[in-house]
């Protein structure tokens, strides 16, 4: 299908179809880039998705973009893969996806890349796509956002960001950050619990593909946290999800959280896999 001297190309629209067969053979793990085809990535992000071609076919491929995302790579497929990319840098914040992949090609880019701010080599990967646990609570005030609440979202929204990765999600303007959360909210993405005008909890829904959607974005507020309230909340989210988004809800985690973990395990939530996460 490549007709190039280079097993890897940039994907075009008449890729589609075979860049989401090589997510579909994993399709909880593989969610993210899955999404992004699926949204158009192809036509309005070109160059954003290589790929790599073996004998029979496309074999595997690689968001490379805001973030740098492998899906279904062996070491070779990898090392492919890093020859393109070692000089690419661009603006790219992040590489994570499937630890065996991540972190071997994270090795490789490493040397031109740069030292990175942080290394997360163990997020469990969990999902869930049964019924809720019998006897569990959920939090009947948790629902889906309102549009007019796009203002009491971001803050929010924005400190779960810095939490999670260490710096805040925009400097001066925070117009296109503020543009992302609308879109959530508008696709229905965005669950919040609000007390007395405060979001004391949220949890977006960042990608759905091939009957599986990928939960981001939990957050508690502070005050609220060490209270019960994450179980019975999630739970609300997760059969909301159930019934309106996709039938397999699926998130990842970091593995010294130990409060989600048990969050998640109290919603019905195992282990499926192990992704890695690097910060730049």
């Amino acid at each position: 299908m490549l007709g190039t001297k280079s097993p890897v190309r940039a994907l075009t629209t008449a890729d589609r179809d075979q860049a989401l067969e090589v997510c579909a053979r994993d399709t909880r793990i593989n969610v993210f880039v899955a999404a992004r085809i699926l949204e158009g990535a192809l036509a309005t992000s070109p160059g954003a998705l290589l790929g790599y071609a073996g004998d029979s076919g496309l074999q595997a491929i690689c968001w490379a973009s805001a973030n740098l995302v492998p899906v279904g790579c062996n070491d070779p497929v990898l090392a492919a893969f890093a020859t393109k990319l070692r000089r690419w840098r661009r603006q790219c914040s992040s590489v994570f996806g499937p630890a065996d992949m991540v972190l071997p090609l994270w090795e490789q880019l490493r040397p031109t890349w740069g030292e990175p701010r942080n290394v997360r080599a163990y997020q469990p990967v969990l999902a869930t796509a049964g019924p809720l646990p019998t006897g569990l609570t959920c939090d009947p005030r948790v629902r889906q956002a309102r549009f007019d609440e796009v203002d009491l979202v971001l803050p929010a929204a924005a400190a779960m960001f810095t939490e999670e990765i260490g710096y805040p999600p925009y400097w001066g303007s925070r117009q296109v950050y503020r543009q992302g959360i609308e879109i959530l909210i508008r696709q229905g993405h965005t669950f919040v619990r609000v007390d007395e005008g405060e979001v004391v909890f949220k949890a977006d829904v960042g990608s759905v593909a091939l009957g599986v959607a990928q939960i981001q974005g939990v957050w508690v507020a502070p005050r609220w946290r060490g209270q019960g309230l994450a179980g019975p909340a999630m739970a609300a989210v997760v059969g909301q999800v159930q019934a309106e988004i996709a039938p397999v809800v699926t998130l990842y985690v970091n593995d010294f959280n130990a409060p989600a973990r048990a969050a998640y395990a109290r919603v019905g939530f195992t282990e499926i896999g192990r992704f890695a996460t690097v910060l730049m």
